[in-house]
This record gives structure tokens, C-alpha cells and sequence, in this order.
């Protein structure tokens, strides 16, 4: 599974494995939700440092879990992204809307 998540307390982390294409993304997206869905996170801490590759799918995930946790009432922190995916998201100017650590 390209994405795993555990929770304590109202703030939720996922960590990403492996690539973040097409249909990877398709599969981290449903996970985010129903994990968001389920716990009602306050803060969601998405790791990337898992992540061995990221195209323009990794941005769409990323602001598609930005608007949900926002929705909610929550905030998005991005962490340990590697350099081939920083740059795709920072091509982007996702760093604008996004925090990333």
C-alpha cells in the first residue's frame, strides 16, 4: 500500500511509499479520505519521505487533501519531501499554499 496512516489524539500522519503517479494516487486519495472522514483530524502530517517518485498526480493529491482538511476545520503540514518530488511541487508553487517542512 502506497500509503500508511495511524493517528493519537485528533492529528492524523500518513506516510507515502513508493511512487506517487497516476495510479498510485488514485489509491492515496481513497485512503486519505476515509481516513479523514473517520477521525476528524485537527492536523494531518503527510510524510514523503517514502516517496521514490512524484508527477503531476502527487499535486493533485496534495490539493485535493489540502481542501478536504481544510473542509474540516483542519490544516495540512507536509514532511521530508525528496528533491525529484520538491521540484515537481514546487513548479507548481504549491509551497504558497501548503506548508512544507
Amino acid at each position: 500500500m502506497p500509503v500508511t496512516c495511524n493517528s493519537k489524539e485528533r492529528t492524523l500522519q500518513a506516510n507515502l511509499i513508493g511512487e506517487v503517479d497516476h495510479h498510485g494516487a488514485k489509491e492515496i486519495m481513497r485512503e486519505l479520505e476515509q481516513q479523514i472522514d473517520r477521525i476528524l483530524p485537527r492536523e494531518l502530517i503527510l510524510n514523503c519521505s517514502g516517496v521514490t517518485f512524484m508527477d503531476s498526480s502527487g499535486i493533485a493529491v496534495l490539493l485535493r487533501t489540502r481542501q478536504r482538511m481544510e473542509s474540516c476545520g483542519g490544516t495540512l503540514r507536509v514532511l521530508d519531501v525528496p528533491a525529484q518530488a520538491s521540484k515537481v511541487l514546487r513548479a507548481a508553487n504549491l509551497q504558497k499554499i501548503i506548508s512544507f517542512e
